[in-house]
């Protein structure tokens, strides 16, 4: 790739020189994307004129690199961006010279294919004290839509929403498409994702917004109709119902879900079927859901459940899956009282 007269080197690791991949992303709207990349350093990670701040990406997602390093570069001179092949898949970790490089810098941002956020690499550099985000599978609509919101309004609706679930033994959720499910929290704590990454050794994903817990254990059905994998943003009227009894799926009614978790359950038994995490979304700036779940998940008034993997959000279960679910119209009651859920006209 091409040396740019810039402070720092627009550096590639692993990477042979010149080489173009045929997938990377392109922008079609260049200010819009400046006008994220500028949120997300200057309100989310509030980067200081002294900072040493790093832009990590990859080949797939260099634009969106390029963007923040334009904007980190606009506030910190001593701003670099590292460039390198993508991974083969979410948490691999990062070539070593990336590794050493985020443990250095005060502030990071990885807009990455795969993601880096449960590597040693991550973990290791906010133990040391830098603060920063990861941007999973980052596309241009889902940096520019997740990242139009002012960011202090989400920390506070985070905040609303501790205040009436963070004392509850019990959420029960229900919606006009069937979903009734009763979750036993237990001595789990709710975390709160708000972007707000301002304090060494603070970590997010971007676009952030919502506050969840893995419950102890969960009763009844719950009826996904916004957005699943593999199936993106689910069509008008179309649904997928699970059963859960006991804090385990028992049921699915979609046959490719089914053997996606049927294919982690071949390696870890009746581990995949855990009910790993309830969430709420809380980011106002969302108004449609649009098929990415790292999005449509942060949605304002929007509520998610997922089966499998809570290992990294206070539970104790693993397994090699993590499928959440967005529910578009929820109702939420913590211990019988309703939940006031941010307000959010949809689009």
């Amino acid at each position: 790739m091409l040396t740019c007269p810039r402070p720092k080197l627009l550096g590639s690791v692993g990477l042979t020189s010149g080489m173009v991949d045929a997938d990377i992303i392109e922008i079609d709207d260049p200010d819009a994307v400046a006008d994220a990349a500028k949120t997300a350093v200057e309100q989310c990670l509030d980067v200081r004129e002294h900072e040493t701040c790093l832009i990590v990406t990859d080949d797939k997602r260099q634009p969106i690199g390029e963007a923040l390093y334009e904007a980190a570069l606009a506030v910190a001179d001593d701003t670099t961006i590292l460039r390198y092949p993508p991974g083969p898949q979410h948490g691999a970790e990062p070539p070593e010279p990336v590794a050493a490089a985020l443990s250095e810098a005060d502030a990071f941002l990885a807009p990455t294919t795969k993601s880096i956020s449960h590597t040693r690499a991550r973990s290791n550099a906010t133990d040391a004290g830098a603060r920063g985000a990861t941007l999973p599978g980052i596309t241009e609509e889902v940096f520019v839509t997740g990242l139009d919101a002012d960011y202090e309004r989400i920390a506070d609706e985070c905040a609303s929403m501790l205040e009436q679930v963070g004392d509850a033994d019990e959420i029960r959720v229900t919606s006009p498409q069937g979903t009734d499910i009763t979750f036993e929290l237990g001595d789990r704590v709710w975390n709160d994702d708000t972007g707000i990454v301002h304090t060494p050794g603070d970590f997010s994903n971007l676009p952030a917004g919502e506050v969840f817990i893995s419950p102890e254990s969960a009763d009844g059905t719950y009826v996904i109709d916004g957005t699943i994998r593999p199936h993106g943003l689910l069509d008008d009227g179309q649904t997928v119902t699970f059963e859960v009894e006991d804090g385990y799926i028992t049921s699915i009614s979609d046959d490719a879900i089914r053997a996606e978790v049927e294919e982690a359950a071949a390696q870890v038994g009746n581990n995949a079927y855990n009910m790993a995490e309830l969430g709420i979304g809380t980011n106002i700036g969302v108004t449609e859901l649009i098929g990415s779940v790292l999005l449509d998940e942060k949605a304002g008034g929007t509520v998610h459940i997922a089966l499998g993997d809570d290992a990294g959000i206070g539970g104790d279960n693993d397994a090699p899956i993590h499928m959440d679910g967005i529910l578009r119209e929820p109702t939420v009651y913590a211990d019988g009282d309703v939940v006031t859920l941010p307000l959010v006209e949809r689009t």
